[in-house]
């Protein structure tokens, strides 16, 4: 029992500075109520110690003109955005190694995307579309949400090791919190392309270049290796993606895309 105490009271006292220095708030791009640790001004701090690490691992192709046209696309996205307190950056990225076909978005409002999908995209739909995708995760602050999550988890993962229970139990536990990070991974994803199409229309761009910017990345993952289906995959199948997404472009359910649709409750 003391042993149970003392955890539960570093645990506790671990996360009490957090705690005291969060904030409650409103995010303008979900209209959700928030629990802030890390304020706008870290999040940009820590965007650019990232950025600085990332311009050193990739390379910058020389093509000034693929540059100019991400930015140019970028730019007119980001001027219907929610978040003001986000300057976004747009940089594409070359992986020499290996053929690239992805896109990413760091804290502060950084998004890079790979010379390799640039050009695999074709149209600036589908491009916009990839990129609001990315601009969705940085206005949601998924990034800082995990990040912040993470600390919650360590405590509950300290307090359920140190309980006594029957055997399994812990297990059991482990598995139920793996469960909830992979469904709110699931839920990122899908606010990220919710958040794509709105800010696709009012940039002016055809909010069908998101499931066409979808479609391509399905045919160039056909091509790639087979991978196993993991039960605590992180992000939704393609297929799934691109169901969602026709029902919020179209305003309806086709019927491939009805059986792609996961319910809610799983």
């Amino acid at each position: 029992m003391r042993r149970r105490e003392t955890l539960m009271l570093g645990a506790l006292l671990l996360f009490l500075p957090f705690v005291t220095g969060g904030i409650l708030s409103i995010n303008p791009a979900t209209d959700e109520e928030e629990f802030v640790l890390v304020s706008a001004a870290k999040e940009r701090k820590m965007g650019r110690k990232i950025d600085r690490q990332i311009r050193k691992r990739f390379d910058i192709p020389p093509d000034p003109l693929t540059q100019e046209r991400v930015g140019r696309i970028g730019g007119k996205l980001a001027a219907g955005t929610d978040r003001k307190d986000v300057v976004y950056r747009f940089t594409v990225l070359s992986d020499e190694k290996d053929d690239n076909y992805n896109a990413f978005a760091v804290p502060g409002g950084y998004i890079y995307i790979f010379d390799d999908l640039v050009e695999a995209l074709e149209t600036d739909d589908k491009l916009a579309a990839v990129l609001a995708h990315e601009m969705g995760h940085v206005e949601a602050r998924h990034a800082i949400k995990r990040m912040q999550g993470n600390l919650g988890l360590t405590v509950l993962m300290l307090l359920g090791a140190g309980m006594q229970s029957e055997e399994g139990a812990h297990a059991r536990a482990n598995r139920a919190i793996g469960q909830l990070v992979a469904a709110y991974s699931r839920h990122d994803e899908r606010q990220a392309d919710e958040l794509s199409v709105k800010y696709l229309r009012r940039a002016g761009f055809e909010p069908a270049g998101a499931i066409g910017a979808l479609e391509t990345l399905k045919t160039l993952r056909k091509k790639a290796p087979r991978r196993r289906y993991c039960f605590y995959r992180s992000h939704p199948y393609l297929s799934e993606r691109i169901s969602y997404l026709k029902k919020s472009v179209n305003g309806y359910t086709d019927f491939d895309s009805y059986i792609n649709i996961v319910p809610e409750e799983e």
